[in-house]
């Protein structure tokens, strides 16, 4: 998660105009609520899809295009205090967040600057966060941690100029009070993560980590000095040897590493990336209000899919209810009151909900997701399993057939097999390494890929899997089950050919 600092210089944002009602945009890669106009909606989905493109063109990645539930979508609410009550926990630093998910992927940003120049404090928020999930969309190599918050800061650092360039890679000013006035993190805590644990792992005090990561990828990518060293870096890590192991034989000793990182900072000019227009393969957005009733049930669409607990839930259903007592037409309303009412464990008002947004739109996606979701609940307690699981799987399998690459109907025909304590057919474990490909950033889709694949004896796969989950920069208790399950197939040849 990005942790926002004090901003250096101007920080534009979106006044919103009399006339702002609710809007969504739609581009290749891309959702965008906000309650905004459609002008400004449409400017900022514009940059969003040239962001995108840019790093493409840097990274040399070409990206599949993903299925239309597969994209991120990004809510944009009114301020960081909605922001901050929607994540949750007590983070007071909290900017914007981002969860990856199979289907379901979302970042959540108060407004924005869509103008012309710097990024402003909340893009640079969420173009951070797009450049965590697009890095797990292109590699399955699991970055130290400062490499990938260090990567995210950089490319986030852009600006978008009228002339229609995009530039990457520009001084990190947001973090200049980070590293002028926080606690320092040497290059050697950087790059040994037992080092950092034992300066910083109890200490609640902020620290310069992010400016710190930022100041030496910056460094890695554009000192001709230092040329090739990132790449020497990443080919020693990937052969088997330790971070600290690496930085030593790719970057040399860590003392004149810091003193080189530390004169970089205090350059008066810096290297950026320019991407000229004709770099940039621009995605079309296609911008349309919402209608009325799906305007009045956006914050309860909202605050569902962030998450709740289960006292939220019944208070949310509430609301959610009398918003579908004023707009029963509507299939959104109705699709989001299926949510509520599974989300407060009312499964058959659930089922009658999404019933009900089917009825007035065949083709309401999420109609599909919650029927499904509350069959698989109801499945569990039922007396002939076997028919309730496969009733269970139909509303995916009809899901599946209005879009063939959502994950969704491909991970739970997997497990109306796997949840009724039958061994899944070829065909579902195909369906499910389908879904990890097209949601690499869902990394408990990976572990459960791992699982089926180590039960097959599939060790070499299962590692393929596992690795990244195990080294999630940003640490879990998932990843501690997938070093225990490295550890456990550590050594063992596959028992079946891959």
């Amino acid at each position: 998660m990005m942790l926002r600092m004090m901003a250096i210089g101007l920080v534009l944002t979106l006044a919103a105009p009399a006339q702002a009602a609710w809007h969504r945009a739609d581009s290749d890669n891309f959702v965008v609520y906000a309650d905004d106009s459609a002008k400004d909606l449409e400017a900022f989905s514009r940059q969003l899809e040239r962001y995108h493109s840019a790093m493409e063109l840097l990274t040399a990645k070409d990206l599949e295009k993903p299925s239309p539930s597969n994209r991120v979508t990004i809510y944009i609410v009114r301020s960081d205090a909605q922001v901050r009550q929607l994540h949750g926990g007590d983070n007071r630093f909290v900017g914007g967040f981002y969860r990856p998910m199979a289907g379901g992927s979302l970042a959540v940003v108060p407004r924005v600057n869509a103008k012309a120049g710097e990024a402003g404090d909340a893009m640079l928020t969420l173009l951070h966060e797009y450049a965590h999930h697009f890095s797990h969309a292109t590699s399955t190599f699991p970055l130290p941690r400062w490499m990938s918050e260090g990567g995210a800061e950089f490319f986030s650092s852009a600006s978008f100029e009228r002339d229609g360039i995009v530039s990457l890679g520009r001084p990190a000013n947001h973090r200049a009070g980070e590293l002028l006035f926080s606690v320092d993190v040497t290059a050697e805590a950087l790059l040994d993560p037992d080092v950092y644990e034992a300066k910083f792992g109890k200490s609640k005090q902020y620290n310069a980590f992010y400016g710190k990561s930022w100041a030496l990828y910056h460094m890695l990518v554009f000192d001709q000095g230092r040329k090739g060293q990132m790449a020497k870096y990443t080919g020693a890590m990937i052969a088997g040897k330790s971070s600290r192991e690496a930085a030593l034989a790719a970057f040399g000793p860590f003392d004149k590493l810091e003193k080189d990182i530390d004169a970089y900072i205090k350059k008066r000019r810096m290297n950026v990336f320019n991407v000229r227009p004709e770099g940039i393969t621009e995605s079309p957005v296609s911008v349309r209000p919402l209608a009325v009733g799906e305007a009045a049930i956006m914050p309860i669409l909202i605050e569902a899919k962030t998450g709740v607990d289960e006292e939220e839930a019944k208070t949310l259903v509430i609301k959610g209810r009398e918003v579908a007592a004023r707009y029963p037409g509507e299939a959104l309303v109705m699709a989001t009151l299926a949510e509520n009412e599974i989300d407060a464990a009312n499964y058959d008002a659930g089922i009658a909900a999404a019933d009900a947004a089917l009825a007035l739109d065949p083709r309401m996606v999420d109609a599909y997701v919650q029927k499904g979701r509350a069959l698989f609940v109801k499945a569990k307690e039922a007396t002939n399993v076997g028919a309730a699981y496969a009733a269970a799987v139909r509303p995916f399998i009809a899901l599946n057939r209005i879009e063939n690459d959502h994950p969704l109907p491909l991970i739970h025909f997997y497990r109306g097999y796997t949840e009724r304590g039958e061994t899944p057919t070829p065909l579902a474990v195909q369906g499910l390494e389908r879904a990890a490909e097209l949601a690499p950033f869902d990394l408990a889709l990976r572990m459960t890929l791992a699982q089926q694949q180590i039960f097959e004896g599939r060790f070499r796969q299962a590692r393929r899997n596992l690795t990244p989950v195990a080294y999630d920069p940003h640490g879990s208790e998932l990843a501690e089950l997938a070093r225990k399950l490295l550890a456990e197939i550590d050594g063992k040849p596959d028992s079946k050919p891959n």
